[in-house]
């Protein structure tokens, strides 16, 4: 008998990526980037459906992303997404379901008797999908519905456009008008996380009984393992002192990335591998039987003999269909799982790259701060030494520094680099006036003011201060010793 497939994907939210993959939004040259990663045929799109309210078939409806449908639904509902508010989400807020089931089956369920080539670039615009799909994903939508509620579902889309039919269930796990992961998937602990899954499989066997499907293996079963988004994203929750630690934390999450996606890409090849192996043995023992069945029509001998030999063929080519449905289903989760871990790969990259700039642009500041110190360390030494200096200079040699710029800014400082301010920033009137009412009248008016066009920021904040000197400068032509 075919086997069914249960795949489950625990996040702290759902991206536009995903949603888009789901519903198939995409450009032009999104759909020529799914094309060059994964097994998509734009010839199938067409027959992609989803259930809603009620269970009711209808076209993908992409007007509304998926995020969007989330926080729709929450609004609605009163309720208070968690994760809201978060420079980095905590909280377990969506679960995502795939439902399938061996290939062959479920290309019969939804294709009947119609042969789709699978064929990369294979045009199967003449393919027309069944009523037998649509049954079996309302079976499957009741299943989740009376498991979980329907009010928690937040899109159901079928994918009839890939190599195997599927259902992508996106849930929220909201119990009692709060979100409550733990208490209705993980449990107290691995074991009853474990446990709940292992029933989660046998409970949804009893759905697909009567479309030909039994129970298939559980993740915790065979040993398989994938490190979800959620581990990833909890890897990186972990506390950093500075933006260099969590920049580091993502390189390191990136480089894990890389090592999982070698080891799904290594897993892919070798069920493809498996596969065609299978393929060549079931067709070589298909032309054995038809062989040795002309024999037997033609009376060529012994004919105890070669039903004998036709019989085991024949249970021989029923083990390796049962190989073959097995592979096929292993190799569709695979595929999925790939395809999750490239996500997770282009959103890590994403934000790291954001934390860079972010780094880069505060180390700017930083320095930018450290200057301004710096310069007014620099220039409180200036002045403090100066100070001390004059103190015990000659009146002559008092009167020889009167009309220098390191005079005015020790003297008056505050006031020059005021009146400087606003010469800068071309308001030259107010600049007059301030330096009229602060004790100056050393400047001209009559002077030709204004700043070039081929001069810097640097050269003309050194004319303004220039100017600010000679302006704040009492009429006296003496600064008044402080």
């Amino acid at each position: 008998m075919a086997k069914q497939v249960i795949d489950i994907h625990v996040s702290k939210g759902m991206t536009e990526a995903q949603s888009n993959e789901h519903k198939r939004n995409w450009t032009d040259k999104g759909w020529q980037n799914a094309l060059s990663k994964g097994n998509y045929d734009p010839s199938r799109e067409r027959l992609n459906f989803e259930l809603v309210k009620g269970g009711v078939v209808k076209p993908v409806d992409k007007s509304l992303s998926i995020p969007e449908r989330i926080e729709k639904i929450l609004q609605e509902r009163g309720i208070k997404d968690p994760n809201a508010g978060l420079s980095e989400p905590k909280f377990r807020t969506v679960v995502n379901f795939i439902f399938g089931g061996s290939r062959e089956r479920m290309h019969e369920i939804a294709f009947g008797s119609q042969k789709v080539n699978l064929d990369k670039g294979a045009d199967n615009s003449h393919i027309n999908r069944t009523e037998e799909i649509e049954n079996w994903a309302k079976d499957v939508y009741d299943f989740v519905c009376k498991k979980y509620g329907e009010e928690n579902i937040a899109a159901f889309v079928v994918h009839l456009d890939e190599m195997n039919p599927h259902v992508h269930c996106t849930l929220l796990p909201i119990q009692d008008g709060k979100f409550a992961y733990k208490r209705i998937f993980a449990g107290k602990d691995k074991y009853e996380f474990s446990e709940r899954m292992k029933q989660l499989h046998s409970d949804f066997a009893s759905v697909n009984e009567k479309w030909g499907m039994s129970r298939g293996s559980s993740v915790s079963e065979t040993g398989a393992r994938h490190r979800t988004t959620e581990e990833y994203r909890r890897h990186l929750s972990q506390e950093c002192t500075n933006l260099e630690d969590e920049i580091e934390q993502y390189k390191k999450t990136l480089s894990d990335l890389s090592v999982e996606i070698r080891l799904a890409e290594r897993r892919v090849k070798g069920l493809n591998s498996m596969i065609e192996n299978l393929e060549k043995e079931k067709t070589d023992k298909q032309s054995m039987i038809k062989l040795l069945n002309q024999e037997l029509i033609s009376h060529n001998g012994d004919a105890i003999e070669l039903k004998e030999k036709i019989a085991r063929l024949e249970k021989e080519m029923s083990v390796i269909q049962e190989k073959l449905d097995d592979k096929h289903a292993k190799l569709d989760v695979a595929e999925q799982q790939l395809s999750v871990l490239r996500n997770d790969m282009q959103a890590i990259s994403e934000r790291k790259e954001e934390l860079q700039m972010e780094a880069r642009k505060i180390s700017s500041e930083v320095q930018t701060k450290v200057d301004n110190l710096l310069r007014d360390v620099m220039l409180e030494g200036l002045i403090s030494e100066h100070q001390q200096r004059v103190s015990s200079m000659s009146p002559a040699e008092k009167d020889a520094l009167d009309d220098s710029f390191i005079t005015s800014v020790v003297e008056r400082g505050s006031e020059v680099l005021h009146c400087a301010t606003l010469l800068f920033l071309g308001l030259v009137d107010d600049a007059t006036t301030f330096a009229e009412t602060h004790g100056g009248g050393g400047g001209t008016s009559d002077l030709k003011w204004g700043r070039n066009e081929d001069e810097d920021n640097r050269a003309w904040a050194r004319r303004c201060m220039m100017m600010s000197k000679q302006m704040m400068k009492p009429s006296s032509g003496k600064y008044q010793k402080r």
